[in-house]
């Protein structure tokens, strides 16, 4: 996998650390999301167990949880080879609510709990060191909410029995050593709003049902997904989505219907195997504010169509074949905080790109091919150059991309889809890798 050098600009730097949060092993946290992120989620932080619910606090005998998660708890504890900060030391005797990590409170609402008033409603052992494996027996936990393990040494395949657990909304395994196929089983957790998968060793191709799963989150980079990454991506009701560093091959998504990315606030595709054009129907996802395609394989003409996103803040297309001269329009985005074009083929960019965006330090274009430009590629890299990535990704240029701002118009972008009035159709019939070819604007 190809090792990415530093960013050239000040733009770039604060648009990494961003990136950082979403793209480092996660932190230990009590629901694990910092507030930061969980604001972009969910608008706001989830509220952290009371302190009166958290590990160890007292439970007299007629409020134990049930014997089914004693056993269950004694079954993690077992299948645990290696406990080095001894976070499981107090896993000891009945009253399962006094060993560490364990967080007890009222059943969830609706919940049948065999009569005990108390239940254990979520685990957390996030950068335990543990080593092993998890076990089946999970799913006697039956009212559990949330399980945190990241930042273990924990392997294996993720156990099919997780689809029991009919309360759970959170799962986060980031930062292990799981392998195997993507978990089948996580998306059959019916109350799952929350999946952190990433930094393990995942393989295969994603079931195209991931992305059909009613996520507010969903992290899978940093691992070895491979093959296409499934159309059905833009039907993800998820603000987050996280492929980076994995894989894929075969060109970005393209065709999606009605309300597809709606939600959807940031999307990572960088550093992966992705060719193609970039397809013109990104410039319809009417929620973005992060979009990063950096350091992939992506050919052709950047289409007009990404001016379309009002609301983007952090747009990067650099390490790429890209070619053609960058698009005004572009400049215009009055939020974006950092466009990096840098380290691509583009032969021209203009003095209105360089006004409205050089000044204000968030525009990095060095790299590539434009004349009379400082720290640009040596003449013979542009001139070898094999071309401007065939015809599929040739672009008619106008004064005005089609849909932008509720125009009445019908755009047809071959591979990419039809936009009619600003809502994207998928054309079932157009070619996987095709991109987006020729587009013809009919008002």
């Amino acid at each position: 996998m190809r090792r990415r050098p530093p960013f050239h600009s000040r733009a770039a730097a604060a648009a990494a650390v961003l990136l950082l949060l979403l793209l480092s092993p996660a932190p230990s946290s009590q629901l694990g999301l910092g507030s930061a992120i969980a604001a972009w989620i969910n608008g706001a932080p989830p509220p952290s167990p009371s302190p009166a619910a958290g590990a160890g606090a007292a439970s007299s005998s007629s409020a134990a949880p049930s014997q089914q998660e004693y056993t269950a708890l004694q079954a993690l504890k077992a299948a645990v080879t290696e406990d080095p900060r001894g976070a499981l030391s107090s896993w000891q005797g009945a009253n399962v609510c006094a060993y560490r990590g364990v967080y007890c409170s009222a059943p969830p609402d609706g919940a049948e709990a065999a009569g005990a008033p108390t239940v254990v409603a979520g685990i957390d052992l996030n950068r335990a060191g543990l080593r092993g494996t998890l076990p089946e027996a999970l799913s006697l936990l039956a009212h559990l909410t949330f399980l945190h393990l990241n930042s273990n040494r924990l392997g294996g395949a993720v156990p099919d029995s997780l689809r029991d657990l009919q309360y759970l909304t959170e799962l986060d395994l980031s930062n292990n050593l799981f392998s195997g196929p993507f978990p089948a089983s996580t998306l059959l957790i019916p109350s799952l709003v929350y999946l952190d998968l990433r930094f393990n060793a995942f393989s295969g191709e994603l079931p195209p049902d991931v992305f059909a799963k009613d996520l507010d989150a969903l992290f899978l980079n940093d691992n070895q997904f491979e093959g296409q990454i499934p159309e059905t991506l833009w039907s993800s009701p998820a603000t987050v989505i996280t492929l980076a560093n994995n894989r894929f091959t075969g060109p970005v998504p393209a065709a999606y219907g009605y309300g597809a990315g709606g939600r959807v606030r940031e999307v990572l595709f960088l550093n992966n195997n992705l060719t193609g054009c970039v397809p013109e129907a990104l410039g319809f996802l009417p929620s973005i504010q992060v979009l990063d395609l950096s350091y992939n394989a992506l050919s052709g003409h950047l289409p007009g169509t990404l001016s379309c996103l009002s609301g983007i803040e952090v747009l990067n297309v650099a390490h790429n074949q890209l070619t053609g001269e960058l698009p005004d329009l572009l400049c215009d985005l009055r939020r974006i905080t950092n466009l990096s074009v840098s380290f691509n083929f583009f032969s021209g960019i203009s003095q209105r790109c360089d006004r409205q965006l050089g000044s204000r330090g968030v525009f990095d274009f060095v790299g590539n091919c434009v004349p009379g430009r400082d720290m640009q590629r040596p003449q013979p890299e542009c001139d070898g150059f094999p071309g401007e990535g065939g015809l599929s990704c040739l672009r008619i240029p106008g004064a005005r991309p089609a849909g932008c701002g509720g125009d009445a118009a019908v755009s047809v972008g071959v591979g990419v889809g039809v936009v009619v009035g600003g809502l994207p159709f998928g054309l079932p019939g157009a070619a996987a890798g095709a991109g987006g070819a020729v587009t013809v604007t009919v008002p």
